[in-house]
C-alpha cells in the first residue's frame, strides 16, 4: 500500500467520502485510544484529524511497516514530492483526495509535513540516542510536528484570552504546548514500546539516563527489571508527564468544541503511564493499555475539565 508510484501515471482515485473512510479506518485500526478522542468532535473535524493522521501513518509505516526494509532516502524523498503534490491540490493516492480536502477546508502550513519527513530519515540513519535533546529533536519531528498540523482544524477560540481585561489583547496561539502534547505521547509510546523497539535494534531511552543509573545497555538487552530500570522509568515518567502539564495549558485556547476532545485525548494517552507503574514497571513483558472501563470513567473528568479549565 506504501509502495511509491513508479511513473506519472495517473490512476482513479476514490470520492472524498470514501477516502476520508479509508483514513478513519487507519485512525481506528493504528490509534485506538487517539480514535476514541476523536470522536468526541464534530464530524468535519474528526474528519479533517483522521486525514492528517492517516498522512502521519502512512509516512510511519515507510520506516516501521512490513516494508521498512527497502525504504531508502530516495523512497522519502519521493514522499516528500508526493506531499507537495497534495499541497498543489493534487492527489496521487487515495488518501491524498482526504488530506487534499482538509488542506483547503482548514489553511495550513507544509513545514510540519516536512518536518515529520525529517523524522522518519532520522530512523533511516540511527537506532540510538544519547542525550535527551538528541530525543526531543527526534519527538518533535514525528509527533510535535501533529500538534502543529492539528492547531489548524482544532481552531483558537475567541474566547482564548478568558477575562475582560485582556479581550483587547492579541490572541495567544497554544504552539509550544500542542508540540509539547506531540512530545508528551511521543515519549509514552517510547516507554511502552521498549520491549517491542529492542526487538528491532532501536533504544530510544537516552543513553546517557540509562548511565545516570548505572543501568547499561547490556542490561536493556537482557530485559533486567530491577530498582536500577524502575529508578530508570520513574524519571521518563516524571519528564512526560511534565510535558503533558505544558500541554493542558494550551488547552483552554481552542475553540470550544476542541477543549474535550483535547482532553479525552490527552488524559487517556497519560493513562498508559499509570498503567506501566500497575504494571511494576515491566514494558518487556506487559504491554501496557488503558482499559475502556478506564476509558469510559476518563470522560466526565475530561468533560468537566474542559467546562472549567
Amino acid at each position: 500500500m506504501l509502495q511509491l508510484p513508479k511513473t506519472e501515471t495517473k490512476k482513479k482515485l476514490v470520492s472524498t467520502d470514501e477516502a476520508y473512510e479509508i483514513c478513519r479506518k487507519i485512525t481506528a485500526d493504528y490509534a485506538k485510544t487517539f480514535y476514541l478522542g476523536t470522536l468526541l468532535m464534530p464530524k468535519e473535524k474528526s474528519k479533517a484529524i483522521w486525514a492528517i493522521y492517516a498522512w502521519c501513518r502512512l509516512t510511519d509505516e515507510l520506516v516501521d511497516g512490513a516494508k521498512a526494509k527497502y525504504t531508502t532516502k530516495e523512497t522519502l524523498a519521493a514522499w516528500e514530492h508526493q506531499l507537495e503534490s497534495v499541497f498543489a491540490g493534487q492527489p496521487i493516492d487515495d488518501p491524498d483526495v482526504a488530506l487534499v480536502d482538509t488542506i483547503q477546508n482548514y489553511p495550513m502550513g507544509i513545514q510540519p509535513f516536512r518536518d515529520m519527513i525529517a523524522g522518519q530519515n532520522m530512523d533511516l540513519v540511527r537506532n540510538r540516542y544519547q542525550t535527551f535533546e538528541e530525543l526531543k529533536l527526534y519527538c518533535y519531528r514525528v509527533a510535535g510536528t501533529v500538534g502543529l498540523m492539528s492547531n489548524a482544524v482544532l481552531g483558537i477560540g475567541a474566547d482564548a484570552n478568558g477575562v475582560p481585561w485582556e479581550k483587547d489583547k492579541p490572541i495567544y496561539v497554544p504552539t509550544e504546548e500542542a508540540i509539547a502534547l506531540g512530545i508528551a505521547m511521543q515519549l509514552t509510546n517510547i516507554l511502552r514500546d521498549v520491549g517491542e523497539d529492542m526487538q528491532r535494534d532501536r533504544i530510544y531511552l537516552p543513553i546517557e539516563d540509562l548511565h545516570a543509573f548505572n543501568y547499561t545497555e547490556q542490561d536493556l538487552l537482557a530485559e533486567v527489571v530491577d530498582e536500577r530500570w524502575k529508578a530508570v522509568m520513574k524519571f521518563q515518567i516524571k519528564r512526560a508527564r511534565e510535558y503533558y502539564k505544558q500541554a493542558e495549558a494550551g488547552i483552554r485556547y481552542l475553540i470550544r468544541d476542541s477543549r474535550l476532545p483535547v482532553w479525552a485525548s490527552l488524559m487517556l494517552y497519560q493513562g498508559i503511564l499509570d498503567e506501566i507503574e500497575a504494571n511494576n514497571y515491566d514494558v518487556f513483558n506487559q504491554r501496557a493499555f488503558v482499559s475502556k472501563p478506564k476509558k469510559t470513567l476518563s470522560l466526565p473528568v475530561a468533560w468537566l475539565r474542559a467546562q472549567v479549565l
